[in-house]
Order: C-alpha cells, then structure tokens, then sequence
C-alpha cells in the first residue's frame, strides 16, 4: 500500500509539472484499418458441418415462424428451408476441404499409416479397404469412414482410428480369434470365432486350424471345437469335424475311425470317452467306429468287422466298470445313422 501512494503522489506531481502546451497537445488517432472484403471474411470463417447444419436450421425455423401466418405460402417457405440447409451443408464440406488443403500446403498431408494389432494374413486386405492414399491432405480425411470400412473385415472386432499430426495415420484393430478351416461346396475358408468367412484369406496359411465340414458347420462349430481342444490325445488323432444334417457331429480320425456324437450334450459324450480311452485305450485300438449317441453305453465296431459283416461291440460306459459284449445284429447294441 505504501509503494502504490508513493506512485500515485509522483504521477500528481508529474501531471502537475506539465505545462499548458502538454495538456492542449492533440491525441493522434491512427486511421481505422479497411474492413476486409466480403470474400475474405467468408473464407476466415471455419464453420464445420455439423455447426453449419445447426444454423440452417435455426434460419430454417425463422423464416418458417415469420412467413406461415401469411396465407398460402407455408410449403413454398418449406422447400425453401430445405434447399437452404442443403446449400449451407455444401457450403460447410467445401469450406473444410478448403482448409484442409491450405494446411496441406504447410506439411500436413499423409506420408505414413501405422497398422496395429492385425495378423499378417489380414494386413493387405485392411490397409485395402481403408483406402488411403499418401500425400492427401491429413486434416481432410474422415475418421469415421475409415473405421467403419476397416470394421467390415472378418477377422476384425472393432478398430481405432488417430490422426498423428504433422503426417501419420495410425489404424489399431482387434481381430477375433480363427476357429477353424471350412470345407463347403468345394472349397476350404478360413471361419472366425463368430463363424465370419472372409474368402480372400488363404486357409494354407493355417495349417495348425481344425477343419470341419458341412452346411452350417462354420456357425456351429465354436460350441463343440473349445471341448475338443481340452482333450490333446483326442486332437492328435482327428483328422476333421463333419456336421451331420445340420444336427450333430462326427468325428473323422486320421486312421479312417469315425466317433459319433449325440445331438445334444457333446461334452457329456466326450467325457464318457475318455474314461474309455483312460481305462482301455480305446482310441489306440483303431476302431472304425464309436457311437457315442446313447447315453447308457458306447458301441464300437472293428475295422475287420466293419469291412465283412454288421457286427458289433457294445462297450458299457459306466465310470465304476468298463464291460464288453458282442451283439449279432445291428439293433442289438445301438442305432444306425
């Protein structure tokens, strides 16, 4: 406070030194600058296009509150709020392109995209279907566009899209999970977890993929393959998943066996053959068939009898004890397909 009078009494005492001639001296106005020209200000104005939507609007709604209580001419004021709010919308896209190519000229244009998160087999077709080219002005591309057109791909779940100023584009995508190859109508696809089939992706480059078979195996198959990879002795040995009409499953192991799955509860089923295979090794006897399609007991046929008559070996699934027995007609021990 002390320091702020000291001031204001010196700043007295200075106005009070100064002579007549300095209190009469003129204040010199500098000269208004021009006011720029209609075009200018139009192209200083950065108004996107939502905002120019908004304000069509609100100019829409004037005109119609203005002009409605006169007689006759309410569809005319309609058609001309719309055809305003057009133009006003054109007018926004070209006002953005404008800038985009203007801050284009100062170093902003694409020279490099960064793809995250997506498998080699899946890189060429999503930088495709993105669609961007180097050297485009980076502030005019559409975020929105880009995701939506990535997320069209099989293998992708969702995607990000980040624009890296000065030049960079970064696309972060997260795939779903390959469950299986498809074999249909003659030809092999490779299926997501969701049963998705892209077929520009090439199914040799999944070796390691079970196959499975059949109309409507590719929407079927993710309840009963998470069973199957749980049981490494079983997957060692299968050779392909076949849908039977559209209902159930069969098995095809690589020595040419087939195990028969009931249509409904497969993990029931899988768990009663492995306490057979725990207690007689069952899948190393080379069966050319096991129905597992009755609940009470597991039917098996050798290959030898499988080849000359209809005889077969019924196997009892208890978890207790594991009998045999050989039946001479084929009702005798289970049910044909």
């Amino acid at each position: 406070m002390v320091a702020a009078t000291l001031r204001d009494r010196r700043g007295d005492a200075k106005s009070r030194a100064k002579g007549p001639a300095d209190r009469a001296r003129p204040r010199v106005s500098r000269p208004a600058a021009p006011a720029p020209s209609k075009l200018k200000a139009a192209q200083g104005v950065r108004l996107g296009a939502h905002a120019a939507m908004a304000v069509a609007a609100m100019l829409a709604a004037l005109i119609l509150a203005a002009t409605l209580a006169t007689d006759g001419r309410g569809a005319q004021v309609v058609d001309g709020a719309q055809r305003l709010a057009a133009e006003s919308a054109r007018l926004a896209g070209m006002g953005q392109g404008l800038v985009a190519e203007r801050f284009a000229g100062l170093g902003l244009r694409l020279a490099e995209v960064h793809l995250q998160g997506a498998s080699p087999a899946s890189q060429k077709q999503i930088l495709r279907v993105a669609a961007v080219t180097p050297g485009v002005p980076i502030l005019g591309l559409d975020l929105n566009a880009i995701r939506t057109r990535v997320e069209q791909v099989a293998w992708v779940d969702h995607a990000r899209v980040i624009r890296l100023l000065p030049d960079t584009l970064v696309i972060a995508v997260q795939e779903r999970p390959l469950l299986a190859i498809w074999q249909h109508q003659g030809r092999l696809d490779v299926v997501a977890a969701d049963g998705r089939v892209d077929p520009t992706v090439d199914p040799r480059r999944f070796p390691s993929l079970p196959r499975i078979i059949g109309p409507g195996a590719n929407t079927e198959a993710a309840t009963l393959l998470p069973a199957l990879s749980k049981r490494p002795r079983l997957m060692a040995r299968l050779q392909a998943v076949r849908r039977v009409d559209q209902r159930r499953w069969d098995l095809l192991l690589k020595g040419g066996g087939t195990i028969l799955l009931p249509a409904a509860d497969e993990p029931a089923a899988l768990d009663r053959l492995d306490r057979l295979d725990r207690a007689s090794r069952i899948l190393d006897l080379g069966l050319a068939r096991i129905d597992l399609r009755n609940p009470r007991f597991v039917v098996a046929r050798p290959v030898a009898v499988a080849a000359s008559a209809p005889t077969r070996t019924a196997i009892g699934a208890s978890a207790a004890a594991v009998g045999s027995a050989v039946a001479g007609s084929p009702g005798a021990g289970g049910s044909r397909d």
